[in-house]
C-alpha cells in the first residue's frame, strides 16, 4: 500500500497528493518509492514506481506529466503527455486546462507547489527550490494559469512535504540575498544560524497574488525518516506531488 501524507484531499473536484518514500520497489539508497528517474535508480523499477503511485491514486499512469526539473521559472503549458517523440521540457511549472489530466512534481526538500481553479478547470504543478522563488517560478505559473482563464482570488493551493526554515541552514549572504527577494523567506535555524524557509516565501507570494485559499504540509523532510531529504542523505529518491481536476 502507497503512503501517502494527509495530503490526499480534494477542493471542488480538484485532487491534490503526496507521496512518502513507502510502498515501491526501489533499493536503498533509494527506498522505497523512488519517483525519480535522474537520481541514479534503476530505471525499472523508477517506472515500477510510477506505476504504483498513480494506481493508488486512480490515475492511468501514461497520462502523468512529468517535468525536466532545472530549478528555474520556465512554465510549459500542456494538454496531454510527453509523446515518445517529444523530449520532456526543461521547465519548473506545468499547467493544463485538461481536466482528468494529472500533472506531477518531483522533490527531495525543495517545496512542491500544487494549484487549481476549479471553476476555469485550470490546474498547475511547481518545483519551488531557493533558486526558483528568487527566480519567481510562483508568480511565473499563477500567470500562466490567470491567462487561461483562472482567477487568483478562486485559485487553491497545496504546498508539500520540504525542508522547514529551522533546518535549511545557509551562508549569512545567502540568505540576504534570498530575503531581498521574498523576505518572508528570511529565516533561522533553531540552533541560531542563517536559514531560509522556502515554503514561507512561496506561501508569501501566493498571497500577494491574491490566492487566498493556501495550505501547507507540517512535514519537514529533512527530519522526517518518511520522506527522501537531499540535504540529509545526498543520494535518495524524490518525493512527487500529484494534482488533476474531475
Amino acid at each position: 500500500m502507497i503512503a501517502q501524507h494527509d495530503a490526499r484531499s480534494s477542493a471542488g473536484g480538484a485532487h491534490f497528493s503526496f507521496t512518502d518514500r513507502w510502498g515501491g520497489v526501489s533499493a536503498a539508497p533509494y527506498a522505497e518509492l523512488n519517483l525519480g528517474g535522474a537520481v541514479g535508480d534503476d530505471p525499472a523499477a523508477v517506472l515500477a514506481n510510477r506505476e504504483r503511485a498513480a494506481r493508488g491514486l486512480g490515475l492511468d499512469p501514461a497520462r502523468v506529466v512529468w517535468m525536466n526539473q532545472v530549478h528555474g521559472r520556465d512554465v510549459a503549458v500542456v494538454d496531454g503527455p510527453w509523446g515518445e517523440a517529444s523530449p520532456v521540457p526543461a521547465v519548473d511549472a506545468v499547467v493544463t486546462a485538461r481536466r482528468g489530466l494529472p500533472l506531477a512534481v518531483l522533490t527531495a526538500d525543495c517545496t512542491p507547489v500544487l494549484l487549481a481553479d476549479p471553476v476555469a478547470g485550470i490546474v498547475a504543478a511547481a518545483h519551488a527550490g531557493r533558486p526558483g522563488l528568487v527566480a519567481g517560478v510562483v508568480p511565473a505559473v499563477v500567470e500562466a494559469m490567470a491567462g487561461l482563464g483562472a482567477d487568483t482570488s478562486r485559485i487553491v493551493a497545496r504546498t508539500g512535504p520540504a525542508v522547514c526554515g529551522r533546518c535549511y541552514e545557509v551562508p549569512a549572504e545567502m540568505r540576504a540575498e534570498v530575503a531581498r527577494e521574498v523576505p518572508a523567506a528570511w529565516s533561522e535555524t533553531s540552533w541560531g544560524t542563517p536559514a531560509v524557509d522556502v515554503t514561507a516565501g512561496v506561501h508569501a507570494q501566493l498571497e500577494a497574488l491574491g490566492v487566498v485559499d493556501r495550505q501547507a504540509s507540517p512535514v519537514c523532510t529533512l527530519e522526517s525518516s518518511d520522506h527522501f531529504s537531499y540535504r540529509r542523505d545526498r543520494t535518495t529518491g524524490r518525493l512527487a506531488g500529484y494534482v488533476w481536476l474531475d
